[in-house]
Order: structure tokens, then sequence, then C-alpha cells
């Protein structure tokens, strides 16, 4: 059975429904604290299966502790973490301690359980924004916010982890921008308050719950001034998950691969895509860059086609028409 953290979440949610489909027993697990439990009834309504869901905290230990005595856990999908780039600037500690503190409580139980699968929701913000791109598996490693540095942390703990038990395996997955919602309308990104990423606050705007969007930044060396990251559709990033999933139980080795499209989009070209997928105007003010943003990010994408036999299969339109159907749908979220 595969334990998934921070499972009601935007890519949580999204790769339940995934490993669902892929025929995985899964029991969820979520503190509810940027998501809501109203994801449960749409993940039944997409897969037909009843999902098995345990409200808790992977920072509190002995409520870890229950969730693997009541299932036979094997493996883990490991999401749950604070992500906002520009509140781990405003508060650093907040991120530590819940992003590092929670995946030594999570290891510790795992070894206490035999748990020898991981699965490591990293990102592409643990590379040196010095780097050329696109990024590579192994050029240096350097974040430029604190957020960026729990993820290299992490990552760090879970090499050391792996130092200690030759059989514990971890599949450690480097993504990039996460954009889109599932094809049915029913599950999506649900920000609680001010969106911290572009395309929920661009569907925002559409359906009139914003005047405007807000654009960190005009005048960064790219193509048009804005921002150019490597946006990849959530389902996906959800099934690069399930991939891993397969590669650690088949082949017993650990790997780190960056999970994109290979291609990167400005905000500009984005917003302009949106505009012609869903026949919206969005109106736009560009205001001062975000601490802790970068120029341009996006990924090499070899490795994994090659070790996990994965690719990004859908387009910028394809995000941008599932995402307008969600915003539609769901115009208050759930």
């Amino acid at each position: 059975m595969i334990l998934l953290t921070g499972a009601t979440g935007y890519i949580g949610s999204h790769t339940w429904v995934e490993m669902l489909n892929a025929g995985y027993d899964v029991v969820g697990l979520d503190n509810l604290c940027n998501s809501s439990d109203l994801v449960l009834d749409r993940i039944r309504s997409i897969t037909k299966i009843p999902p098995i869901f345990v409200k808790s905290d992977v920072c509190d230990e002995q409520s870890l502790r229950r969730v693997f005595q009541q299932y036979p856990i094997d493996s883990v999908v490991h999401f749950a973490a604070l992500k906002a780039v520009g509140e781990s600037v405003q508060k650093p500690m907040k991120y530590y301690k819940n992003n590092v503190g929670g995946i030594i409580n999570l290891l510790n139980i795992c070894s206490e359980f035999s748990c020898k699968n991981f699965v490591f929701s990293s990102s592409a913000t643990v590379y040196h924004p010095e780097n050329p791109t696109p990024y590579l598996e192994d050029m240096p490693l350097g974040p430029a916010n604190p957020y960026g540095w729990t993820k290299m942390m992490c990552e760090q703990v879970l090499r050391d982890y792996e130092l200690l038990d030759s059989k514990f395996k971890v599949a450690y997955l480097r993504y990039f921008n996460p954009v889109g919602a599932h094809q049915s309308g029913l599950i999506g990104e649900n920000p609680m308050g001010v969106p911290n990423n572009l395309m929920p606050f661009i569907a925002q705007v559409a359906v009139g719950r914003r005047d405007y969007l807000s654009i960190y930044g005009g005048d960064w060396l790219t193509i048009d001034g804005t921002g150019v990251r490597d946006y990849i559709h959530v389902s996906d990033l959800a099934k690069g998950h399930v991939a891993a999933i397969n590669y650690l139980l088949r082949d017993k080795k650990s790997l780190t691969v960056n999970l994109g499209t290979g291609q990167g989009t400005s905000v500009l070209e984005l917003l302009k895509a949106f505009e012609i997928a869903t026949g919206q105007v969005i109106p736009y003010r560009i205001i001062d860059r975000r601490p802790g943003d970068i120029a341009t990010s996006y990924a090499n994408v070899d490795a994994a086609k090659k070790m996990l036999n994965w690719y990004a299969r859908l387009t910028i339109q394809d995000m941008c028409e599932d995402v307008w159907r969600w915003q539609k749908n769901n115009p208050n979220g759930y």
C-alpha cells in the first residue's frame, strides 16, 4: 500500500487519481491546512473508488505511527510541504520546521516499519540560479530562496538515510511549474487566499474574482521581459509519480530526474495562450519583482524519458483549456 502525504492538495489529488487508476492501493494523508476534504468526493466521482483518507500531519510523529500501524504501507509518495516562494522569504523558520522537520519524522517512521520505497516531491528551485538552461540533474545546486533550500535539505536528508539502509530507495523528482486541472473539471488548483502561482491567478481574473493579473517584473533578461518557466500539466506530472513508483518497485534503485516539458514559456506567452484558448481577455499590470524569483527556469527531460519511459504529452493549450473548465465549474473553488 502507498502512503500519499499532502494527498488532498493540488498535485497530491491528481496523483491520487492516477495511482488509483493504475491499480495501486493508496491511503491519503493531509492536515487540510491548504486544501479541502471535498476533494475526496471528487476523487470518488472520477475513479469510482472510495478513497481512504486520514487527517493527520507529518510533523506529528505519533499520528504518523498510528497510520503505519493501521495500514500495511510499503511505499511513500511525499508531497506534504509548505510551498510559497514569497512566503518562505518572509517566514523561513516556518518552512524549515515544517518541510525539513516533517520529512525527518516520516523517515523515522519508515525505518520503524521497514518501508523501503520513497518518492520525494522535489523542485527545480534546488538548482543554482546561475546554471544555464535547460537544467540537467547533475548541475550545481544552490537555491535562491528558503523554500528551495528546504527541498535541497530534504534531498540531502534522504541521501544520508540511503547510506544507512542499502534497501531504502528514493525517486527524487525535481519538477517545474505544474498548471492545468483534471480533464473532468472536478479537481484543480484551489489556493487559499491570494494565489502564489500564475495560472490560478489568471483563472481567477477570468471569472471576475480579481480585477487584474499582477506580473512580477517586466525587466528580466528574457524574450519579453517577463519570467520564463517550464509549465507542465498536472496530470502529466501525476503520471510521472506513477512511473516513479513503478520504477522503484521494479528496479529497486534510486534515481533523480526532472519532470517538465523541456520548453520555456514566458508569463506573457502563457497569458496570450490562455486568452486564445478561452476567449477571455485578461487585464494585467507589471509590478516589482518578487523576492526569491529568477529570470528563466526550464528542464532537460532526457533522463526521465530514458529511466521512467515518461514524458509530458499535454500542451500549453491543453493546460489552459483544462484550468478554464475547472475554474468555470468551480468559480469559488471547492
